[in-house]
């Protein structure tokens, strides 16, 4: 009998936050979007023939689109771990806080996060972008430099928490 290997299972990296919001939206789509689809397509049925009614296509297309959706957020919420923030004391890792600057530009803030919580308007980046696997592992106060798309450029990490 020759062994089999293991399907790898990938983690998601979430805060707190980011799992209370996924939690959240699985539970709208389950409990609320399920519910109006279904009300659209029975509409859409009583007014006529469902394969020459536009609304009711509009509504099946949705309706595969939340399903779609319900079953990512399971598998991404399925194999959870949670980010505890600040709890590598000086050392950035996924969940600090990060403050860094490029000599002779204004300081920025952000928090390295995992790839599903990664919102850049919330100052969340992702742990597998550039900046944010360049930062990984290193200190306050060292220089690292960031190989990016754009070109390749300094910064020096001022905190972490």
């Amino acid at each position: 009998m020759i062994p089999t290997k293991k399907p790898s299972v990938k983690i998601t990296y979430l805060t707190e936050k980011g799992l209370a919001r996924l939690q959240a939206e699985l539970g709208y789509l389950i409990n609320i979007k399920r519910g109006e689809i279904a009300q659209r397509l029975r509409e859409a049925c009583d007014n006529e023939e469902p394969s020459e009614n536009g609304e009711y296509m509009l509504a099946k297309n949705e309706q595969a689109w939340v399903e779609g959706r319900i079953c990512e957020l399971r598998h991404l919420l399925a194999n959870v771990e949670i980010i505890k923030p600040g709890s590598a004391k000086g050392e950035v890792a996924l969940g600090s806080t990060v403050t860094i600057q490029e000599h002779g530009l204004p300081s920025e803030t952000f928090t390295i996060v995992g790839t599903v919580e990664a919102n850049t308007r919330e100052a969340y980046i992702s742990d597998e972008s550039p900046i944010g696997r360049a930062l990984l592992g290193h200190r306050v106060g060292e220089d690292v430099e960031i190989k990016a798309p754009g070109g390749n450029y300094k910064v020096r990490i001022i905190s972490a928490t």
